[in-house]
């Protein structure tokens, strides 16, 4: 079976726009029971697509623990299939910082979890799949337990959930796998990079929610509206990871530029001593510079001398090759004359002061 492939915006839009599904989703990544999920006011799906390359998603989920309790957290779902500079991911987190919707009744912000979906690899880590969680530490390097977690120190970090896409094993060991395998992108169609194989016995028959996944890819990709977007996104990152791969190796050019320009900063304070100790050198040969100024015109004066001499020999050389031209028609034209009257080469040669080879090669 083929299903859309969901690396695709337009696809996966249209997939975490079903609340069923979205919790699916995201209860697999966070490995923790989403029971409710809505999407964050004021934030927005990459509805205006720019140079960034990075579709995003803010969630609001309200996450059940295994003693009952419930409490709400916000989840940024960023999307890329090009690599992309840190920066732009850092900047949409901080929009979670400065929003006043964001900070509950007492005065902290929700806690934030940043969930990562690459289509590219991040450097030689193997694991497709990467938690990252922050920890407290007191002075001494020990992890600090008690008293957390606190709502305090929630608010001022967040943990991330990295997914590299092309680590996809294609191997379904647990719910995540299962979840993830629609992503794997070694599952792609050899026809078309927009649809993804996949297996449906590799999904228990009583697995509601996967099922439900694989329905709704189903429809998008019988949907001829979807399959144009899909066409204009190919057209669309065909442009721009040319744009981004050049933007992205002139700034790292500039980085290392920004490193060497130190470094020959430090150069160039230990070599002003040297300088300044050259100053006084500089100044004892500034007087031999003038004494091979004045040379140097004098030099100037013979040569300007030697191009008219040499101009003048030039004309007379024109002026003899001008001749010897004039000299050699009027002695084709004598011997023209002299074969027209029946001499012999031999006779014409002595007749005209020449050797008899001459006279045979401008006889012709």
């Amino acid at each position: 079976m083929e299903i859309a492939n969901p690396i695709y915006d337009v696809v996966f839009k249209y997939l975490m726009e079903d609340e069923r599904i979205a919790r699916t989703i995201l209860s697999a990544l966070l490995k923790k029971d989403v029971v409710e999920v809505h999407v964050r006011p004021h934030e927005y799906a990459n509805s205006q697509r720019d140079t960034l390359s990075v579709f995003r998603i803010d969630f609001g989920a309200t996450i059940k623990e295994p003693d009952g309790s419930e409490h709400l957290i916000l989840i940024e779902l960023q999307k890329t299939w090009l690599p992309t500079e840190t920066l732009r991911f850092r900047q949409y987190l901080g929009v979670h910082y400065s929003n006043p919707e964001n900070i509950i009744a007492d005065g902290n912000a929700l806690p934030t979890v940043a969930v990562y979906l690459l289509g590219h690899k991040v450097g030689d880590i193997e694991e497709p799949v990467l938690y990252v969680h922050h920890q407290s530490y007191d002075y001494n390097g020990q992890v600090v337990t008690k008293g957390l977690p606190n709502p305090f120190v929630e608010s001022l970090t967040h943990d991330s959930i990295i997914v590299q896409i092309p680590r996809l094993h294609g191997k379904i060991n647990n719910r995540l796998d299962a979840v993830l395998s629609i992503f794997d992108q070694s599952r792609k169609s050899p026809q078309s990079q927009q649809m993804i194989r996949i297996d449906e016995n590799l999904f228990a028959e009583d697995d509601a929610d996967m099922q439900r996944i694989v329905r709704r890819l189903l429809m998008a990709a019988t949907n001829s509206n979807m399959r144009h977007d899909m066409n204009v996104e190919d057209e669309y990152f065909s442009i721009i990871e040319k744009q981004d791969t050049e933007i992205l190796m002139k700034t790292r050019e500039l980085a290392e530029r920004t490193v060497e320009l130190e470094e020959s900063k430090a150069e160039l304070e230990s070599s002003k001593a040297e300088l300044e100790s050259s100053k006084a050198e500089l100044e004892s040969s500034k007087a031999e510079l003038e004494s091979s100024k004045a040379e140097l015109e004098s030099s100037k004066a013979e040569l300007e001398s030697s191009k008219a001499e040499l101009e003048s020999s030039k004309a007379e050389l024109e002026s003899s090759k001008a001749e010897l031209e004039s000299r050699l028609v009027k002695l084709q034209k004598s011997i023209q004359l002299l074969i027209s009257a029946g001499l012999s080469p031999e006779s014409i040669a002595n007749s005209l002061g020449e050797d008899v080879n001459t006279v045979k090669k401008l006889m012709g």
